[in-house]
Parts: structure tokens; sequence; C-alpha cells
């Protein structure tokens, strides 16, 4: 190409812009300076957890070989400042790095990942003999055949204490599934695969990750811990919440073995460099990373990750993190080299959708617009208080039309029956809440405790209507058995 002194200028524009839209990750027609677009995502934020009444935030943003952006957001209950490296529990985030971990053995020839579980652990003596054939693989993909129900996991009345007690439950279950037929998502297939780390590098589970993920990734802010009470009893990390009508309440997580499936503690600045370590692989060998980002056979959950494919995004990687007063996501769009993490010092609430957060952030970075959803935590406790309201108001009225309403005997009959399965149903619901949940969550079966910090307004909302049908129910029978009673009285005096 041959330049004039006039085409210069131009050459130079074009140059300029071709400079941003690389050092920027998707820079469009708007050409968004890096501070134009971290304002943006820190406004989006700021609106969401407002609308939310999330009051703790900790976000990590990387594009390539760069981090792009890390940011705290809130502060603690004492008023400490959130920042980049104030340490967060991740949940079940954990479970790519305990994934990793057993990855790592299996590079270095120490673990076969097609062999049996048992195979590592010849004092296992199980009477399903299932058992025997339950291999690492089908441990990663959650495919065990293991599930809530034959194998207790948030409501075991006992909780394990240390990753050496939990061969004995294989011992004594008996399998939901043979081996390799149903996907699972169960975490102690996860808790097997950390005593399987600890069996076959002879360190601790928690050192192991140290000393080979965290320190050669430079995530020195990162450790793992046994048990949700080391994190209620560490003070660095922001107090966890659940949300009342809206109000964020501080409480401490309730007591739950974590170590393996969720027991990761980390921040901002150490979650860029391990989702940047995801598109520039320096842990594993390019066979087992493609394989560590690659979905099971039976369900899109691999090795420790959740892999897709779409048109617009590509290959992608995630995972979300619960706990009942803490919340975690992230996602890893590997085709674009973006990842995205975000924690939360509030845990899962049934009006709260906290992938918008990351899907917000990511519209932002590809030059899109983020918008609220008007399905947020503050407009549906609206609605939950106007249908507690409507409860009460609607039982008044029924009330009043029956104290003022002459009905025949055959109409009260009806009343009484439909009055009886508008009380019943709500009852049944409230007692069979943990059933319920249990399949729209996959077979996970959730502790009373968490599903009161789950959906407080909902639980309280049945409760209100049984009590105002109790009521309505009582005052009916009243009124039904004295006219009976009239009638008999004045069929005798006639």
């Amino acid at each position: 190409m041959i330049f004039t002194y006039k085409k210069i200028p131009a050459f130079l524009t074009s140059l300029l812009l071709a400079v941003l839209m690389t050092a920027l990750p998707f820079a469009d027609a708007r050409a968004q300076s890096k501070t134009e677009i971290v304002k943006e995502i820190d406004d989006y934020i700021k609106k969401n957890m407002e609308v939310n009444h999330i009051t703790g935030v900790s976000l990590a943003i990387t594009h390539g070989e760069d981090v792009f952006y890390t940011q705290g957001y809130g502060a603690y209950s004492d008023g400490r400042e959130i920042t980049s490296r104030t340490p967060f529990p991740i949940a079940s985030l954990s479970k790519s790095m305990t994934a990793l971990a057993v990855l790592q053995l299996a590079d270095k020839g120490q673990i076969d990942l097609d062999a049996p579980y048992v195979s590592y652990f010849p004092d296992i003596s199980p009477t399903d003999d299932r058992i025997t054939r339950i291999t690492i693989r089908n441990l990663l993909n959650h495919t065990s055949g293991l599930n809530d129900k034959v194998n207790p996991d948030m409501t075991k009345s006992v909780q394990f204490k240390t990753l050496q007690e939990i061969n004995k439950s294989l011992d004594r279950v008996k399998l939901a599934n043979d081996p390799g037929d149903t996907y699972n998502y169960h975490n102690p297939n996860y808790q097997y695969l950390a005593l399987l780390v600890e069996q076959i590098s002879g360190k601790r589970f928690s050192v192991y990750l140290k000393e080979h993920i965290f320190a050669p990734l430079g995530m020195n802010g990162t450790f793992s811990v046994s048990l949700t009470e080391q994190i209620n009893e560490n003070d660095a990390i922001p107090r966890g919440h659940y949300l009342l009508f809206g109000n964020p309440k501080s409480t401490a997580e309730p007591i739950w073995f974590i170590e393996g499936p969720a027991g990761v503690v980390t921040n901002a600045e150490d979650m860029a460099k391990w989702m940047r370590a995801q598109y520039n692989p320096q842990l594993l060998s390019p066979n087992l990373m493609e394989q560590y980002h690659t979905a099971g056979q039976r369900a899109p959950y691999g090795m420790g990750w959740l892999a897709s494919n779409e048109a617009d995004w590509g290959r992608s990687i995630s995972h979300s993190g619960i706990f009942w007063t803490y919340k975690a996501e992230e996602t890893v769009y590997l085709d674009k080299e973006l990842g995205i993490t975000m924690m939360f010092d509030t845990g899962i609430n049934a009006f709260l959708d906290y992938s918008a957060f990351v899907k917000g952030v990511s519209q932002i970075m590809v030059g899109g617009k983020a918008e609220i959803s008007a399905i947020n935590s503050r407009n549906m406790e609206k609605a939950m208080i106007l249908l507690m309201a409507g409860t009460i108001l609607w039982s008044g009225y029924s009330f009043y039309r029956l104290k003022k309403k002459k009905n025949r005997l055959t109409a009260f009959r009806r009343k009484l029956i439909f009055a009886s399965v508008r009380t019943i149903l709500p009852v049944l619901i409230l007692l069979f809440l943990p059933s319920i949940l249990a399949i729209f969550a996959g077979g996970r079966v959730v502790p009373w405790n968490g599903i009161w910090m789950m959906m407080p307004s909902l639980i309280i909302w049945l409760v209100l209507l049984v009590v105002v049908n109790l009521v309505n129910n009582t005052f009916l029978y009243f009124i039904y058995f004295n006219s009976i009673k009239k009638r008999k009285s004045s069929a005798i005096s006639k």
C-alpha cells in the first residue's frame, strides 16, 4: 500500500482505533473507553444491588492475558469497606478446583480416571456391590448413582468433621441408580474426590490445593476450609445474610461439612488469576485440559464445570456456588477469552437471580446494554406483601359475608368442603415443601433452616393462609352446626 501525505492522519486514526479495539475486550461501534465500560459496570451492579437488597459484592473480570477489572462493592456489617481483596466463600465453585487437583494427579499417572474408586481404598466393604463399579470419572461427572435421598448431605443430622470419615457412608448406602446411568448433582461425590487427593498425594487436601494450585497461580489470599463454622469464625470474611421481606438479615451460615465440594474461600483478585488459567493452560496437559472443559456423557456437567456451546458466545464453562448466606457465580467464555466471577454476601433467594448479574456484565463487556430485570427482590417482596394483605382482606370479607348472609344447609355443606380444601392445600405444601423443592432442584434435599432462609416470605404467606382459613372454617362450622341445632329444635317444637 502506498500512502500520501493526506492519507497519513486517516491512517493514524485507524491505527489508534485498532489499538483501542485490541486493548478493550469487545469494543463495539460506540468505541467506549475502558473508563466508560467500568463506569457502566459499576452503575449496573450498584443499581442491581439496591433493587435486590444485597449489601456486599465482589467482582472479577478477565480478558485474554489481562485482568480487566476487579472491584468490591458495599461494606461489612461493621462498616469496613469491601474491596477486591475481601475474602468470600465461593461454595460449589470449589468443585472446579477439586476436579483440577484430581486431573493433575491423573496427569502424573497416579490416578486412572476410569478405575473404580474402591481400588484406591481397599478397606471399603459396601453392602451394595454396585459401589465397586463407581469410577473416578463417575464421581467427577456426578453419575456415581448416589444422591441426597440415599446418601444425605445437608440434611445429615450429625455432619462429618474430616474427610477421613466419609468412606464409612459407602459401606452402608444403597445406590439410587447404577453407576454411569444417571446424572445426580451430589456434593459428597466431591468429598470422596478430595479424600482421593489426600490418599494419593499424602498431603492434607487443603495443603495440596495451596501447593499445587493456589501458589502456582499466585492466589495468595485463597484457602480451603472443612466446615462452615470456620467461615463464621473468620472476622476477615463478611458476615452472610438472608433476605426477610427484602431486609438483609445478618446471620451465621448453618453448620455443614464442605471440604472438597464447597470449601474454598477467595477474593476477586485471586479469582481473576484462576479464570485466566482456564484459557491459558499451565496446570494440565492439553489433552486433560480439553477433558476438563468438556461436558459429561449424561449431562452438561463435566469435571467441576457446566460446559456449553452457544451460537453467540461460543464455548463456555460455568458454575454457581450456593450457601444459605453467601452466593457466587462464575462464567468463562473460552472462545472469547472473557471471564466473569461475582461473589455475594447474601445467600440463595427464591426472588433473586444472581446469574443475571453476570449476564448483565457480559453484555456490557461486548458492547450491549444491561437492563435491570423487573423480577427482582424489591418488586417480588412488594408483591408478597400485597398478597398477604389481600389474603387478610379476603378473610375479613368472607367472615363478613358468612355473618350477614343466611345460607341454606346445602350451601353451607358446599362451603365447608371448599373451605377444607383451601385449608388442607397450603398445609400439604408446607409439609412436603422439601420434597417439592427436590423435584425442581435435581434431587437435592434441602433442610428446613435452608428453606426458611431461601423463601421466608413465601413460608409466612403459606402459614398466614392456613391461619385465616382455620379461623374462617371454625366460624363456618359453628354456623353450620348451630343451624342444624336450630332446625332440630324447630322440628321438635312443632
